[in-house]
């Protein structure tokens, strides 16, 4: 699935990245527990959070993370949105929550990622 795909399905507003739209994805990967994402193969996958500190662009960078969602209509702060630059790393805010968020993906055919199993 692509990232503008993505951003169709979320109702999605692109902060950052609208040139990286085009960038596919293989799974996607709903947490607010960033901890559980550095345990698992997160490359090639957009990650849905409604944190909103720098520590997400970081994991995100760490974990080799192709999107962030930021669910819940939550505006990230300037920080998060320039680190975001920084790292050209697509950041996107839906105004859905969590679990709708990740429904509406999965209804469409991305899978989830299973950190615990390795996929």
């Amino acid at each position: 699935m692509t990232l503008s795909e993505i951003r169709d399905i979320l109702e999605a507003d692109v902060l950052i990245g609208h040139d990286r739209l085009h960038l596919r994805v293989r799974g996607g990967f709903g947490s607010d527990l960033l901890s559980d994402m550095l345990h698992g193969p997160t490359n090639d996958v957009v990650l849905l959070t409604g944190l909103t500190n720098i520590q997400v662009v970081r994991s995100s960078v760490v974990s080799a993370v192709t999107a962030i969602v930021i669910v819940g209509g939550k505006t990230p702060s300037s920080e998060i949105i320039t680190q975001a630059q920084a790292h050209e790393l697509p950041l996107m805010v839906t105004p859905f929550t969590m679990f709708t968020s990740c429904g509406k993906l999965f209804a469409q055919g991305l899978p989830g990622i299973d950190c615990t199993k390795g996929d």
